[in-house]
């Protein structure tokens, strides 16, 4: 892909379970209309209000698999015993009519686009302010087995090991602010 003037970003937002990046990215879509966020393919069960096709395309293994094998993946990954992927030609069509594209992908996806997208895929790490913080958080939620909690606490500390590798890293102390910064690092790119 050229870097033309017109050609499109992509803005890749990782950050551990229990951040708020959901929420920021939820905000900055409903205020930056130009955006766009692309929908991936799991083989997880849709949580309670998910909606195929809108939230995610859910598949089964099997057909996760058979996509696998045909790349039609230009990243994936397995999290939580789940494989998640992007699909490579929605991707490129969308970059290649200078679209600007916001997607949560964990951090081994991160770093897959950053090698095959370069300068077109632009890497926001959201942090919690403090670990201690982050598990207070993912425990007030109380989804969570004590288990799961230990689980992602581990990613969690893993994940914002690779937080070096990413273009920007916005600590998430107070979700506006994080919003604000997110949006103009976003502007700074599309406008």
């Amino acid at each position: 892909m050229s870097n033309s003037s017109n050609s499109g970003v992509m803005f890749v937002i990782s950050a551990p379970s229990g951040t708020g990046k959901s929420t920021i990215i939820a905000s900055v879509l409903k205020d930056l209309k130009s955006l766009k966020k692309p929908v991936s393919y799991t083989t997880r069960l849709p949580r309670l209000g998910e909606k195929d096709g809108i939230d995610y395309n859910f598949i089964s293994q099997e057909d996760f698999k058979k996509k696998l094998q045909r790349c039609d993946f230009i990243e994936w990954a397995k999290v939580y015993d789940n494989f998640y992927g992007t699909s490579l030609e929605y991707i490129n069509k969308e970059l290649e009519k200078g679209s600007a594209l916001i997607k949560d992908i964990d951090t081994q996806g991160a770093i897959q686009l950053k090698k095959k997208l370069g300068s077109k895929a632009v890497l926001i790490f959201i942090e919690p302010p403090s670990i201690d913080e982050l598990e207070s958080r993912i425990r007030k939620r109380g989804k969570d087995s004590e288990e799961v909690i230990k689980k992602r606490m581990e990613c969690a500390k893993r994940e914002i090991e690779e937080a070096k590798n990413y273009d920007y890293r916005v600590i998430n102390d107070k979700v506006d602010c994080a919003i604000k910064e997110i949006k103009n690092i976003v502007n700074g790119f599309i406008k």
